[in-house]
């Protein structure tokens, strides 16, 4: 195993913009969909994405905040395959306007025209609990905080 820290990490994701995140429905299969990072790529174990309180990801959240995320970053200028992570962790709803502020980009008004006025509008926050990674013939698991 790797002695990778999640600094180490954050920087070899920097470039990565859409996670799969995945949720279990209410009849328990598990749901995947892409979520844009909307450039909030300062990984330090919190993943933010925009959403709609209305959508099948929301409602599964409300009911189980138990989720995974897999990220993939591009092939190396040499052809190697890029850096993989799966995240589980715990989501998190936030209404909060300021909160929201604090993660908005204009590229999120391309999903969201009317910005955080937007009926419905909710910034989902996954807490990683575990972090693995595969990068080459380099894997491990990095600590996060609890």
């Amino acid at each position: 195993m790797s002695s990778m820290t999640l600094a180490d990490l954050a920087k070899k994701m920097k470039g990565i913009d859409i996670a799969m995140l995945t949720t279990k429905t209410e009849g328990g299969e598990l749901a995947g969909r892409p979520m844009s990072t909307n450039g909030d790529v300062e990984y330090d174990g919190d993943s933010w994405f925009f959403s709609s309180d209305d959508s099948n990801g929301v409602q599964e959240i409300k009911r189980d905040p138990k989720v995974a995320l897999s990220f993939s970053g591009p092939k190396s200028l040499l052809g190697a395959p890029g850096i993989f992570v799966a995240v589980e962790g715990r989501a998190e709803l936030i209404y909060d306007r300021l909160v929201m502020e604090e993660h908005w980009v204009k590229d999120v008004e391309r999903y969201f025209p009317e910005g955080l006025d937007t009926p419905g509008i909710v910034l989902i926050k996954v807490h990683a609990t575990r972090v693995h990674y595969w990068d080459g013939d380099d894997e491990g698991e990095v600590a996060v905080r609890a």
